[in-house]
């Protein structure tokens, strides 16, 4: 029987005492249940803590404006390939992508390939295509998307690509210099790839977290429509094989002897 005293000090007992006999009274298969919820618990919360943090972290990085890359050389690549000389203002090239026709039937696209540049060329080749012979192509690349839809217009259209001495066609724009019925390269040009990434799937940054997650299989999708564009064209698809080989913070330039085996060129022309 319970003295005064005793029920005192069983009602000041520590808390956790109180929780152990709660526990004992549970039968063998509730007490399973209870540690398995409870673990259950345990490991959501540190999912959301990690989770809440990665989303932070990449939504800082992915606020960053993104500009376009222009790579060092990669030491990797061909003995002779090491970084070809740019005329080109680099200010020019980070611009959104200027259309311009010029005499001789030359349609100049010059800058970074921006979310709608598919659309823009389509209606520039609408509105003056019969002017049109050769696309002059100066760019450091950017969205994939248009790069694959200006190329596969290019190619309908039979019109010849050029990348002219002193002028840069990196990333995606390869894609495009690559679907020319004529494709013409001065050895002086700078014409190199590198890994696709999420931004450039989808042509900026404002998806590329939502697209986080499914970024392999967008990558994989991705590279075999260019591979499938390249073979349509008639350049050989290794060509892209230096692409999936070099970093996206780096660049792999073609030499002229490689442009002309892998067929990206058809004609060396200064």
């Amino acid at each position: 029987m319970k003295t005064e005293a005793n029920a005192r000090k069983a009602s000041n007992a520590p808390f956790y005492r109180g929780v152990v006999e709660r526990i004992a009274a549970l039968e063998d298969g509730n007490i399973l249940r209870v540690a398995f919820f409870a673990l259950l618990a345990g490991t959501a919360s540190v999912l959301y803590v990690d989770f809440r943090e990665l989303t932070a972290n990449e939504g800082a990085a992915l606020s960053m404006p993104q500009r376009p890359i222009l790579p060092p050389f990669d030491p990797e690549g061909p003995a002779d390939g090491a970084t070809p000389q740019i005329t080109t203002s680099p200010d020019l090239l980070e611009q959104p992508l200027e259309i311009a026709l010029s005499p001789g039937g030359e349609l100049k696209l010059t800058g970074s390939i921006d979310p709608g540049s598919a659309e823009r060329f389509r209606a520039e080749i609408e509105a003056r295509g019969e002017y049109v012979q050769t696309v002059v192509l100066d760019s450091p690349g950017g969205s994939v998307v248009d790069a694959l839809a200006i190329g596969s217009l290019i190619h309908d259209k039979g019109l010849a690509t050029k990348v002219a001495a002193g002028s840069l066609c990196a990333s995606s724009c390869p894609i495009i210099f690559a679907s020319g019925a004529t494709r013409i390269a001065s050895p002086e040009a700078a014409i190199g790839v590198h890994q696709i990434y999420a931004a450039a799937l989808t042509g900026g940054t404002g998806d590329a977290l939502r697209v986080a997650g499914t970024a392999m299989s967008g990558a994989q999708t991705t590279t075999a429509e260019i591979i499938t564009h390249l073979t349509r064209t008639g350049v050989d698809p290794a060509m892209w094989l230096h692409a999936l080989q070099t970093p996206p913070d780096r660049l792999y330039y073609f030499s002229p002897e490689e442009m002309t085996e892998l067929k990206l060129a058809t004609e060396l022309a200064e």
